[in-house]
This record gives structure tokens, sequence and C-alpha cells, in this order.
């Protein structure tokens, strides 16, 4: 059964999308970005700090159904330049605990949020 996951505690869609939707057991996370979900304004601190809030706002979407960034099966990484690499991978082995999961990074031209340097969804396995 598909339904679409909301959550206050990340920033809301700003588009005809849902934050996460499920699929059985499968928990498709929209991409997130380092948005404060309080203003819905990008966080200063460049791209680690970009990255920080990316990914707790991936972790709040997941637990709205009880599921932790150790469920997290695939990440995708979308990042506005690839030299931000080293720094964006330092926040994110913080976070991600071993067996890591597959992940792939990209660089992108830009980002939905003009001045984005960062943007991450992942699939998590309930």
């Amino acid at each position: 059964m598909k339904y679409s996951i909301t959550t206050k505690e990340a920033p809301e869609a700003f588009g005809p999308y849902s934050q996460a939707t499920t699929g059985g057991r499968f928990v498709f996370v929209s991409g997130q970005l380092g948005l404060d979900p309080a203003t819905n304004e990008l966080v200063g601190g460049g791209v680690e700090a970009e990255t920080d809030r990316a990914i707790r706002n991936v972790a709040a979407i997941l637990d709205e159904l009880h599921c932790t960034l150790e469920d997290v099966v695939r990440v995708t990484i979308y990042l506005s330049d690839m030299s931000d690499f080293a720094a964006m991978n330092e926040v994110y082995g913080r976070y991600f605990p071993k067996p890591a999961p597959a992940r792939t990074c990209i660089q992108v031209a830009a980002l939905p949020i003009s001045g984005a340097l960062v943007e991450i969804d992942c699939i998590a396995c309930r």
C-alpha cells in the first residue's frame, strides 16, 4: 500500500510531491536540502551545515514511520560543487552506521533553492 508521509519536523514540500512515500516495506524520502524546518530557509555555514541539516531532515521524516538512519539502504547525494565532497563526506560519515548504505554522489548544475550546496534523498527498509 502506498501513502505519503508528512512531518512538521522537516521542511514542507514546496511542490507537487510528498516528503516521503511508502511502497511495501520501503520508504522513499524525497530530496532534502539544508533547510531549517522552522523557517524554510537555508542554514548558514556552508556545505557542512547544509549536509548536517539535510540529514537531520531525512531522519525526522523517517521517524514518522518509526525508522532511523540505520534502516537506510540507499542514498543519493547531489552536490553543486564536487570540491565539497570531502567536507560533505565527513559530516555524512557521522550519521550513517556500518554497514553503510549504498550511495551515489553526483555534481549537478543547480539545486531547487538558489545557492543550495547539497541535496540528499534515500530509500529505507522498514
